[in-house]
C-alpha cells in the first residue's frame, strides 16, 4: 500500500534524525570539548558550536542546556568571561552568536522554561518560597532580569509546581529550575489541548471523511507505523557514557570579571546518565526536542529548538510530492490532535486554510514511533489509484483506439471514395450517352435529308461538313472510351519512337485546323527552329490525341471568349525538356481546382446545369498519357484564359545522360 509504505518512509527519516541527535555525548553541548587523552590537555571546538547552526533538521533554532538552577546555555558562546576572539570568533559573528542565543532564551522564557520572561520561573518560584539551591546573588539577578507579571495574572501550572516543590526531597528540589520541562509531556485535558493556539487548520474532529477505504475501520486509534518489535524508538532506553570537560566550560559561577581564560584547563572526567529524546511542542507553536542527562547528582537538560512549520514540510511534503500518491490525494499532520500542516498533491491546491478542505476518504491513518508518538499522519483520496499494469493497459487502450479510428477513417473514406466514383461513373454514362445521341442524331437528320434530296446545292457541301465534323468528333469520343477500357485493365501499351517536333507539329495542324477553323477560332502554331529540330521520344497516335484532346477542351471553354484563337507553341526549356503550350482566351480555371480536372470524370459543373459538352475523360487521358512517355502535364491561369503544358525530355539530352 502506497500511503503505509510512505508513512514508514517519512517515521525512517525522522527516527534517524533524531537517533543521530542522541549519540551525541553530554560534552557536545558545551563550548568546548576535550580532544583525545585527557592529560594531553588539548581542547577543541564542540561541533555544536558551528555557526550558522548546522544540522540535518528541518527548521532548527538552535541548541541549549539547562543546569539544575534553570541557568541557560548555549554551545554557541563561550563559558562567560573568556574572551571570544581568542577561538578564533570575529566580533560580528559574536554579535549574531549571541543574538542567536538572546532568541533561544526569549522563545523558552515565554513559555515558562527558563528565566528571563515576563512571570518567568525563576521569580514565581522564589515568591513561592521554592528557591533552594539558589544563592542570593542569583535570585538578585533573576529578579533584576525578569519584570514581574501583570497583576491579577495567575498561572495554575506554576502554583502546582510550586505546590510539588516545597513537598518536594532537598535532592528533588536541586531541579527547581527544570520543573516546567518535567510537567511539559504530561496528560492534558482535551479542554486544555484546544485552547492551545498552535494551529489554524482546526481539530483532527472537524475532518469528515468517508471511512470506506479503512483496512481496519473497527478501529478508533491510528495504526503506529510500525510493530514494537520493528521501531528502534521502541528499544530507547537511558545509556551511560564517560565524558571530559575542561573545568571552565562546566563552572557556573565564573565572575563576570575574569579577563581571560587560564592557559590551563583543568580536566573533568566523569560519567553521565543520558536518558532518550522526549518531544513537545510549546504553546508558542515551537517544537522542542530534550532529554535529561545525571552527571555527579545534578540533573541537565540538553535540547533542540525548532520552529514548527520547516520541521514538518521539511520532511513531510519532499517525500510526498515524490510519489505517485500526490497526485490522487491530500496528506495532513496533526499533533496531539491538532491539525498543523495539510499538502495537497493538486497544485492549485498547495495551501489548505482549514480542515474542511481536506475532503474525499479516509485511505490511511497512522502514528509515528517515539518520541514523536503524538504525530498523526492523514492521507485522504478523491480517486482510487492506477494498478501496477493501468500504464501498460492506458497505452494499449491508445494505440487500439487510434488503429480502430484510423480503421474507420480508411473504411469511410474508402466508402465515400467508391460512392462519388459510382456517381461520377454514373455522370459519365448520361454524358456517354448525350454526347453519342446528339452527333448521331444530326448525323441522321442531315444523311435524310441529302437522301430525300430535300437540301439545295449550294446547302450540300455544308450538310457534308457537318456529318463528316460530327462524325471525327463521335471518333475521338469513342477513341478515348477505348483509351480509358485499356488504361482501366492495365493493357495501355506506348509504342515510343524518336520523332523531330517538326514531323509532330505537322501531323497535328493537319488533324486539328479544320476543327477548329469551322468552330469559329483562329489557330496559331509557334515555334523556333532549336525546338522543331528537337527529337524527342514519343507514340504519335498517343501524342496526336494528347493535343487533339486539349485543342477540343479550350474550343469548349472559351467559345464565348472575345478573341477567339487557339495558340500552339513549342520551346526548349533549360532543363532539356521540350514543353508544348495549348492556350485558350476564355475563363481560366478556377485555383482550388487546377489539380482536380486532371482526375477521372471530373468535371467543374454539375451535370444537370453544365452549359459545355464533354466527358470527363479527356484531360485525365492526357494526363495519363503523358506520364506512359515520361512527361508531365500542368496548367497555369494567364490574362485572359488558360495555358496548358505538356513536358517530355529531349532524345539528346537522354542519351547524355547515358554516356
Amino acid at each position: 500500500m502506497l500511503a503505509e509504505e510512505l508513512a514508514a518512509r517519512i517515521n525512517t527519516s525522522y527516527s534517524e534524525l533524531i537517533r543521530f541527535e542522541e549519540t551525541r555525548g553530554f560534552a557536545d553541548y558545551a563550548f568546548l570539548n576535550v580532544a583525545g587523552d585527557p592529560a594531553a590537555n588539548l581542547m577543541q571546538r564542540s561541533p555544536l558550536s558551528a555557526y550558522p547552526v548546522d544540522s540535518g533538521i528541518p527548521g532548527l533554532i538552535g541548541y541549549f542546556q539547562v543546569d539544575t538552577r534553570g541557568t541557560l546555555s548555549t554551545p554557541l558562546l563561550p563559558a562567560p568571561g573568556a574572551e571570544a576572539t581568542r577561538f578564533g570568533i570575529p566580533l560580528e559573528e559574536l554579535d549574531q552568536r549571541q543574538a542567536l542565543t538572546a532568541r533561544i532564551q526569549q522563545i523558552l522564557s515565554q513559555n515558562r522554561l527558563v528565566h528571563g520572561g515576563k512571570g518567568g520561573l525563576a521569580e514565581r518560584l522564589s515568591a513561592s518560597g521554592a528557591g533552594a539551591g539558589w544563592d542570593s546573588k542569583e535570585q538578585d539577578e533573576a529578579r533584576h532580569k525578569e519584570p514581574a507579571p501583570h497583576a491579577g495574572t495567575e498561572y495554575p501550572e506554576d502554583r502546582d509546581m510550586a505546590a510539588e516543590t516545597l513537598a518536594a526531597s532537598p535532592r528533588e528540589q536541586e531541579v527547581v529550575g527544570q520543573v516546567a520541562f518535567d510537567r511539559l509531556n504530561k496528560s492534558a485535558s482535551a479542554e486544555q489541548k484546544k485552547q492551545k493556539a498552535s494551529s489554524t487548520l482546526g481539530r483532527v474532529e472537524d475532518l469528515k471523511l468517508d471511512q470506506r477505504y479503512q483496512l481496519e475501520s473497527s478501529e478508533a486509534a491510528p495504526r503506529t507505523v510500525m510493530r514494537k518489535d520493528q521501531d528502534p524508538a521502541a528499544k530507547r532506553g537511558a545509556r551511560k557514557e564517560q565524558s571530559a570537560l575542561p573545568e571552565q566550560a562546566m563552572s557556573s559561577r565564573e565572575k563576570a570579571g575574569a579577563a581571560q581564560a587560564p592557559a590551563r584547563f583543568r580536566i573533568t572526567t566523569f560519567e553521565s546518565e543520558i536518558d532518550p529524546f522526549e518531544v513537545s511542542l510549546l504553546d508558542s507553536g515551537h517544537f522542542v526536542l530534550f532529554r535529561k542527562v545525571w552527571r555527579d547528582g545534578q540533573r541537565y537538560i540538553q535540547g533542540l529548538l525548532i520552529e514548527q512549520q520547516p520541521f514538518l514540510a521539511g520532511i513531510i511534503e519532499p517525500a510526498f510530492r515524490d510519489t505517485a500518491l500526490s497526485r490522487m490525494s491530500d496528506l495532513a499532520v496533526a499533533y496531539q490532535g491538532e491539525l498543523f500542516a495539510a499538502f495537497s498533491g493538486q497544485a492549485s491546491r498547495d495551501y489548505l486554510a482549514r480542515a474542511a478542505a481536506l475532503s474525499g476518504a479516509l485511505l490511511y491513518q497512522a502514528r509515528l514511533s517515539a518520541p514523536l508518538g503524538d504525530l498523526e499522519l492523514f492521507f485522504s483520496i478523491k480517486r482510487l489509484p492506477a494498478g501496477p499494469g493501468a500504464a501498460v493497459l492506458t497505452w494499449l487502450a491508445a494505440v487500439l483506439t487510434i488503429v480502430l479510428c484510423g480503421g474507420f477513417l480508411l473504411i469511410y473514406r474508402l466508402g465515400a471514395g467508391q460512392i462519388e466514383l459510382a456517381s461520377k461513373q454514373q455522370d459519365f454514362v448520361s454524358a456517354v450517352s448525350h454526347e453519342l445521341k446528339t452527333p448521331l442524331t444530326s448525323i441522321r437528320m442531315y444523311g435524310e435529308m441529302l437522301r430525300e434530296g430535300w437540301a439545295s446545292e449550294e446547302k450540300k457541301k455544308t450538310y457534308y461538313d457537318y456529318i463528316h465534323d460530327e462524325s471525327e468528333r463521335l471518333s475521338r469520343l469513342i477513341t478515348n472510351v477505348l483509351q480509358l477500357a485499356r488504361m482501366t485493365r492495365n493493357e495501355l501499351q506506348v509504342d515510343l519512337k524518336p520523332r523531330t517536333v517538326a514531323e509532330l507539329i505537322d501531323g497535328v495542324r493537319s488533324k486539328i485546323s479544320s476543327t477548329v477553323e469551322r468552330a469559329g477560332f483562329g489557330l496559331r502554331l509557334g515555334c523556333d527552329d532549336a525546338a522543331r529540330r528537337a527529337e524527342i521520344r514519343v507514340d504519335v497516335d498517343y501524342f496526336s490525341q494528347i493535343i487533339i484532346n486539349l485543342v477540343d477542351n479550350a474550343l469548349k471553354f472559351a467559345r464565348r471568349a472575345e478573341t477567339k484563337s487557339i495558340d500552339i507553341g513549342c520551346r526548349l526549356q533549360s532543363d532539356d525538356t521540350l514543353l508544348f503550350t495549348v492556350r485558350d482566351y476564355g475563363p481560366g480555371v478556377a485555383k482550388d481546382q487546377m489539380k482536380k480536372i486532371f482526375r477521372l470524370f471530373y468535371r467543374p459543373e454539375n451535370e444537370l446545369t453544365r452549359e459545355t459538352i464533354g466527358t470527363g475523360i479527356g484531360l485525365a487521358l492526357v494526363h495519363q498519357l503523358a506520364l506512359a512517355m515520361n512527361g508531365k502535364v500542368d496548367v497555369i491561369n494567364r490574362e485572359p484564359g488558360a495555358e496548358f503544358r505538356v513536358a517530355f525530355p529531349v532524345v539528346e539530352a537522354a542519351q547524355t545522360v547515358r554516356r
